[in-house]
């Protein structure tokens, strides 16, 4: 199984195959409209802008399911997103990450990757809250928090897991 086996919903509700990007570098990544990560809408854009043109791809999935920091319907999501930050990247319908609605392309990622563990200031904030949420965070593949990344190769292979507090260049490297 690969990334392009499955399909998501756009923004207006349209099934989309993501087979339509095969051949394509994918950056999949949960995201919120009022997070203390929000600002990596801009670092994403950025990196969208450079890589585009070699066949890179940002897929973004809103998601309400940590502090409900993602209101709004999807419009107002994508509103705020391109009038704030000026994204041009996919933005799709929003999603639960992790449970029993979790949409299947994220209970794949979850079931093929690890917490790979929170960095710098912001991981000290972030451990407790998550701790609360999931006494075992360290030990499965759940998504902890809104801006985690995930880096699909050409073929539709998980290469890397990003957690929020990973520095974005290490995305391009």
């Amino acid at each position: 199984m690969t990334a392009y086996d499955f399909t998501v919903k756009s923004q207006n509700g349209e099934d989309i195959s993501l087979s339509s990007f095969q051949g394509n570098v994918l950056l999949v990544v949960n995201t919120a409209t009022g997070c203390g990560f929000t600002p990596q809408y801009a670092e994403l854009q950025q990196m969208y802008e450079n890589y585009k043109e070699q066949g890179f791809e940002i897929l973004d999935f809103p998601c309400n399911q940590f502090a409900n920091q993602t209101p709004g319907t999807d419009e107002e999501v994508h509103e705020f997103c391109t009038g704030r930050y000026g994204i041009t990247f996919p933005q799709y319908s929003k999603i639960d990450v992790n449970g029993d609605n979790a949409i299947p392309l994220y209970q794949w990622i979850t079931a093929n990757t690890k917490f790979e563990g929170f960095d710098g200031a912001m991981g000290l904030i972030l451990r407790p809250i998550v701790q609360k949420m999931d006494k075992d965070y360290k030990n499965n593949g759940k998504i902890k928090w809104n801006f985690t990344k995930i880096l699909i190769d050409r073929s539709g292979n998980i290469v890397a897991r990003y957690e929020p507090t990973a520095d974005i260049k290490k995305i391009s490297e």
